[in-house]
């Protein structure tokens, strides 16, 4: 199987999960169930139902983090030496040439990218047109909307 490619401070977000589920979730979950269980008849008790759906969530999250970091192929950034070239885990701060918008990403994992934290996936048309570029390069980003062009202002690994 393919490793999929994850910074150090993504697993480590996904272990701090991973232990919070199973050392603080599921015995709260578990004790939610024992509860409901001793009010009587399971077939009309909302809160059974309620925390035994819980439960199956939690486990289903946890089994999903299990398999994500054993599939994780992880890659700290700043031991890195890229030459100053766009690669996974780097930050690139550019610029819309167009309407000289300046924005800054992070190029991480599928699993790690949230655009509101400004973290993109490797596989997003803008992680694809940056990678391999270098400060000072310009690049044509084929988006859904149409095509961009930015220029690259810094590279960091951090």
């Amino acid at each position: 199987m393919n490793k999929t490619p994850m910074t150090a401070q993504g697993a480590q977000r996904l272990r701090e999960e991973l232990a919070r589920r199973k050392t603080e979730d599921r015995p709260r979950i578990t004790q939610a169930i024992a509860e409901a269980r001793a009010h009587g008849d399971l077939k009309e008790n909302a809160e059974y139902a309620a925390a035994r759906e819980q439960q199956s969530f939690n486990e289903g999250r946890i089994a999903d983090i299990e398999g994500k970091l054993s599939n994780a192929e992880i890659i700290d950034v700043t031991k890195l030496n890229a030459g100053g070239k766009v690669v996974f885990g780097a930050t690139v701060e550019i610029m819309n040439l167009e309407t000289d918008e300046e924005v800054t990403w992070r190029i991480v994992g599928e699993d790690e990218a949230d655009p509101k934290a400004r973290l993109i996936s490797i596989n997003s048309p803008i992680a694809r047109a940056l990678i391999g570029k270098s400060e000072g390069d310009s690049v044509l980003v084929k988006a859904p909307g149409g095509d961009v062009e930015y220029e690259i202002l810094a590279v960091r690994y951090e």
